[in-house]
């Protein structure tokens, strides 16, 4: 199953938020997550190994499933952007036997980890090629002494173009808060780039305006988690994303459409 839509983009949901948290609100029971998304017309979901070995059967065949490989300690131990230890957790080999349509990594940019992750996706590229298996790179700038504004659309769009030079069929990236700085992290890529939630924003029409200016600038669509999961509407917020990314909806009819 291919990881984009029939017209090149995607509204993937992310659920592997709870490997790092390990208590997060909205993902307590992942099953009825799964159910929700699926019904809601997600093009995929991106999870954890124990997420698809418990609940294969509702994902497998059913909608495209993206496995995170990588990880590092949890939040308990250590702040997100500003690990210190990060390393593989499972295989490519692990990933064709759950039977998955893909994988993820990251890569931190700036931060002492930074080389162990580049490490990892340049192994994990040439194996996913031999695989036949899409690889995602959630290719992220990390607050530090050379990178004074994470957000800036040159640090994005050189986060983006590393996750690519390492091997990315993809690359995630946060969205730089308007469409023409986020044309950069596009135009410095050439592969699909698809924005990252982040931070919540306070308000729906917020949330969809962003989509709306990363479709602009050249997004190839979302990966949303807590926007999608912590609502208490799930489907309603896939309608109104998929209103925007793939029937180039206007903001306005695509809140009307929540909201209703």
């Amino acid at each position: 199953m291919s990881l984009l839509a029939p017209d090149n983009k995607a509204v993937i949901v992310a659920m592997d938020h709870a490997r790092t948290h390990g208590f997060i609100e909205g993902l307590e029971d992942p099953g009825k997550v799964i159910d929700d998304v699926i019904a809601g017309g997600a093009d995929g979901i991106m999870t954890t190994f124990g997420v698809i070995k418990r609940y294969r059967d509702k994902l497998i065949g059913r909608i495209p499933t993206v496995l995170r490989l990588d990880g590092g300690p949890s939040l308990y131990n250590q702040d997100w952007l500003a690990y210190t230890e990060w390393s593989l957790l499972h295989t490519v080999e692990d990933a064709l036997f759950l039977g998955v349509d893909g994988v993820i990594l990251m890569a931190f940019v700036g931060i002492p980890v930074e080389l162990e992750t580049y490490r990892l996706v340049s192994k994990i590229a040439v194996e996913c090629l031999r695989a036949k298996l899409p690889l995602m790179v959630e290719a992220l700038p990390c607050p530090s002494p050379r990178i004074p504004d994470a957000k800036s659309p040159e640090a994005m769009a050189a986060a983006a173009r590393l996750g690519f030079e390492h091997g990315a069929d993809f690359v995630k990236s946060y969205y730089t808060g308007t469409p023409e700085g986020f044309r950069q992290v596009v135009a410095n890529c050439p592969v699909p780039v698809l924005i990252a939630g982040g931070p919540k924003v306070d308000t729906d029409q917020e949330m969809l305006q962003q989509v709306a200016g990363a479709m602009a600038a050249g997004a190839a669509g979302v990966v949303f988690g807590r926007y999608v999961w912590q609502s208490g509407q799930p489907q309603a917020v896939l309608g109104a994303l998929r209103h925007i990314i793939h029937e180039n909806g206007a903001v306005g009819e695509a809140v009307r459409q929540l909201k209703g």
